[in-house]
């Protein structure tokens, strides 16, 4: 039971490792220019504070996802690890809400404010912000879907289940 336990959350984890990985190479590499009215402008993520944001969640979520598969099981510290594990989960929703938010107004534009949108002149960073916000997606459910699973594993010896 230990063993398949601990085999589900390395799996876990190493689909959570690879999608931060992928969300932040997709969109670090996310760039495109446009010639608009002769004037040329250049969408890349560190135009948005919130794109920056959503990079430096992502690359956290992904160096502590590559650090704990590498501690024992047999570390006194995993119990410390199913608390950050809610606080990576927090953070990458935190930071996916934020760029889709601005992803939809890149999108959409904002007629109330007077925003544009911007898509239909640089779709390729729009293409790459799309799927670097579905690799976040992915990543964040993973944790959730690993936090359930800790959670299930502390309580399941609490609650023997009668045959």
């Amino acid at each position: 039971m230990v063993k398949t336990r601990r085999i589900i959350t390395t799996l876990l984890r190493l689909l959570a490792l690879g999608a931060t990985l992928s969300a932040t190479v997709v969109m670090v590499t996310s760039h495109d220019s446009a010639d608009v009215l002769n004037l040329k402008f250049s969408a890349k993520y560190t135009n948005s504070p919130t794109f920056k944001f959503y990079v430096i969640a992502e690359a956290i979520a992904t160096g502590y996802s590559l650090i704990v598969l590498f501690l024992s099981s047999k570390s006194l510290v995993w119990r410390l690890i199913v608390i950050l594990d809610v606080v990576i989960a927090m953070l990458l929703t935190s930071s996916i809400s934020a760029a889709l938010a601005i992803a939809q107004i890149g999108k959409k534009g904002n007629s109330h404010a007077g925003w544009l949108p911007i898509c239909g002149q640089v779709p390729k960073f729009c293409d790459h912000v799309t799927g670097a916000l579905i690799a976040g997606f992915v990543a964040a459910i993973v944790y959730l879907v690993l936090n359930l699973y800790s959670l299930h594993a502390v309580l399941s010896p609490l609650f023997p289940v009668k045959p």
